[in-house]
């Protein structure tokens, strides 16, 4: 039985600081998997986006961007992240290697992932699409946030809010992803069903990545 994880579990690959890229096993491992995880979290992003039944709450945003705009989503959801990690100056918040490959891989994975995802009719399919992208971005995350790289931007913001206001990082998260949802449903962006399911899962997909990755490394 998979069970989720309580905590971040301490990998082999893991990095002594979030800037730590020099040469070895390890360290190859460790930008390898870091890469990974963030190709296959903006794939799974794309699965959402083929639906047509709801992005999550930030896909939201960078599509209705790109509805307004002349950037595609990909594009979108670079100049997204890059305005986000701006709003970490005031936060005195430090990226690390892992903040800057989120905001360049994710992008780029997602515009990857709709040119190369077939789009589907069936309904059955489409929630396929839904669940098989939303177990593909918990597990992306998982992999990601092992290698000890750094948090990506929207992380960072939300842990740097936090530390300056004291509000709890639930509420500030909360609030975070329902300002991104908002102004990108009132550009356009796709509201529904996946966002909903993506809101509901996507904490238990993460948390049963990490078990996973807990499990497989245990000594």
């Amino acid at each position: 039985m998979l069970r989720p994880s309580r905590t971040i579990p301490i990998t082999p690959w893991r990095a002594e600081s979030t800037w730590s890229l020099g040469t070895g096993k390890h360290h190859i491992q460790r930008l390898a998997i870091l890469i990974f995880g963030l190709t296959i979290f903006g794939i799974g992003e794309a699965f959402l986006v083929v639906t047509g039944l709801g992005n999550s709450p930030w896909v939201v945003l960078s599509e209705g961007i790109s509805l307004n705009t002349p950037f595609n989503i990909g594009e979108s959801t670079f100049l997204v992240s890059l305005a986000v990690l701006a709003l970490w100056i005031p936060l005195r918040q430090r990226p690390g290697f892992g903040t800057l490959a989120n905001i360049v891989v994710i992008a780029a994975a997602i515009e990857i992932g709709l040119a190369l995802i077939p789009e589907v009719n069936n309904l059955y399919l489409k929630f396929f699409y839904i669940f098989f992208g939303i177990g593909l971005v918990g597990i992306g995350s998982a992999l990601y946030i092992t290698c000890g790289l750094g948090t990506g931007p929207r992380d960072g913001l939300m842990t740097g809010l936090h530390f300056k206001t004291g509000v709890r990082v639930g509420r500030v998260r909360l609030g975070i992803e329902v300002v991104a949802l908002s102004i990108g449903a009132l550009l356009g962006g796709s509201l529904g069903v996946g966002t909903a399911l993506f809101a509901l899962l996507i904490g238990q997909s993460v948390a049963i990545s990490l078990g996973v990755v807990e499990r497989l490394t245990a000594k």
